[in-house]
């Protein structure tokens, strides 16, 4: 089937939609794409009229990466005298999407501006908004428009990072207000319950520090638990590479706070070793490997919990000095393995991420047990 064949298929239709063009869902091979930009632009010579042709054409050319002739099609469109204000409104929106797509952000902007005045507030239009303010730093309004959407993950997600920024400039009343508004929008916000730990942390805290991952470990998905775990591991390691200042709080308060209540829960492996992990931190050698142990019976082959036992055994035994140094090399190449994963696409990364970097999946990290992870 043609492309001509394919878009007088959808002639007719009463109902306009905003979708991806061409080339922005499923992308074609190149050949293939090539090809249909020759077919439409011999359409489009041949009949000036035919819009939605136009508008194909464009998203085409934006696939292949050909922005300026893209955005002369919208262009062409939008001053074009007696267009449907629903083609125009089309046309606006695919020009914010290839000014988005060359970085020219003030005029893509502006362009879904133009596109949600003669529209409405349709959500394409909205999520392209949300896209450019949170690609900008516009945390605040990106919060909103996914507010107006109804995704409430990622409303959360923006409310935290504009958190964040309130924290860095010495705002922390204001920065805990939107925190706790992430928290009610998505209960299950693992960035906001890791903000709040750390905050407790920062604060030195013990109390606050307990009653918060409480509510963590209540609220958050328990596949997800370990994210905010790792946060505040992450949050105490670092107070504790800053020279010449001591820790906001001492290593008894932190494991008093956080030990017992992960002991509370249900037997889990990452609390058991994320435990054990904070132990270790602590110089607390001998409850760690305990910790590591309780790991290991409920996961065997959970490779990176083994190799912290063999690390905290080794001095038991006797080995020569060469294979000590290859042993010694083999461990530390082993530990920098990438421990997390992209549940959707396969990523690995050895940093915690909210949104995967390939697939713009949300929440969809996952811990690597084993190596076939």
């Amino acid at each position: 089937m043609s492309w001509l064949d394919f878009l007088r298929r959808g002639k007719g239709s009463a109902r306009f939609e905003f979708t991806p063009g061409p080339g922005e869902g499923e992308t074609l091979p190149v050949q293939d794409t090539r090809a249909a930009i020759d077919e439409l632009s011999q359409v489009v010579r041949n009949n000036p009229e035919a819009v939605e042709i136009y508008l194909a054409l464009g998203s085409l050319y934006r696939s292949q990466g050909e922005i300026e002739r893209a955005i002369q099609i919208r262009n062409n469109l939008i001053v074009r005298q007696g267009l449907d204000s629903k083609f125009r409104a089309r046309a606006w929106f695919e020009l914010g999407r290839d000014f988005r797509r060359g970085g020219f952000l003030d005029r893509a902007a502006h362009a879904f501006d133009q596109a949600r005045s003669l529209m409405g507030d349709r959500p394409a239009i909205l999520l392209e908004q949300a896209l450019l303010a949170a690609d900008g730093g516009e945390f605040e309004r990106a919060a909103d428009l996914y507010g107006r959407l109804g995704r409430p993950l990622p409303q959360a997600h923006y409310l935290v990072r504009r958190a964040q920024e309130l924290t860095e400039g010495g705002d922390a009343p204001q920065a805990g207000s939107f925190l706790r508004k992430a928290v009610k929008v998505y209960p299950g916000s693992v960035e906001a319950w890791a903000e709040h730990l750390a905050m407790a942390y920062r604060d030195g805290s013990a109390s606050q520090l307990k009653i918060s991952l409480r509510d963590a470990l209540a609220k958050a998905d328990p596949a997800m638990r370990f994210v905010f775990l790792e946060g505040l591991i992450e949050s105490a390691a670092g107070a504790r590479r800053e020279g010449g200042e001591a820790a906001p709080m001492p290593n008894s308060d932190l494991l008093q706070a956080v030990v017992p209540t992960l002991a509370e829960q249900e037997p889990d492996v990452l609390l058991y070793f994320y435990g054990a992990r904070l132990l270790l931190q602590c110089g607390q050698r001998l409850e760690a490997r305990s910790w590591l142990e309780k790991t290991l019976v409920l996961r065997p082959d959970f490779w990176l919990a083994r190799l912290e036992v063999f690390r905290l055994t080794k001095d038991e035994q006797s080995f020569t000095p060469f294979f000590k140094e290859q042993l010694e090399f083999f461990m530390d190449k082993a530990r920098r393995l990438r421990r997390f994963v992209c549940r959707s696409c396969g990523l690995k990364r050895d940093a915690v991420f909210y949104l995967c970097p390939r697939c713009r999946s949300w929440h969809s990290i996952a811990f690597r047990y084993d190596f076939s992870q």
